[in-house]
């Protein structure tokens, strides 16, 4: 085969760093926020519980953490299917695109790490074939 006849698509290398970090990012904070809730340090969600726990929003509380933990989990499979598979960096891009914009809305402290894997994704989907 000559070299005009294999086609090599350029890994999405930007794409892939910022939605790894992102990924990182929202596993580290939903996890934090997660393993405070109980028992540990400064008493967690338990002890800032009064506007939380007082209110009837129990059972919310407990699951805030995982809504910053699931998308980090799919952001960073995202990211690294966009390093592994770049000639699928399209489909790959809208699901980092996606599980960030979700995490900027639900998960803990997701604006930094959200908007990360937004611009990650963006650049996944703008990259030439």
């Amino acid at each position: 085969m000559s070299e005009a006849q294999i086609q090599r698509t350029e890994e999405p290398t930007g794409a892939f760093v910022l939605s790894l970090l992102a990924g990182l990012w929202m596993l580290a904070a939903g996890g934090m926020m997660g393993g405070f809730g109980w028992g540990g340090m400064m008493g967690g969600w338990h002890g800032t519980g009064g506007w939380m726990w007082g209110r009837g929003v129990q059972t919310f509380g407990v699951w805030w953490p995982w809504f910053g933990v699931f998308p980090g989990i799919v952001v960073l499979v995202g990211a690294v299917m966009l390093y592994v598979k770049p000639e699928q960096r399209r489909s790959w891009g809208v699901v980092v695109l996606v599980a960030s914009a979700l995490d900027i809305f639900l998960g803990m402290m997701g604006l930094l790490a959200g908007t990360l894997g937004v611009i990650g994704g963006a650049l996944a989907l703008g990259a030439k074939d």
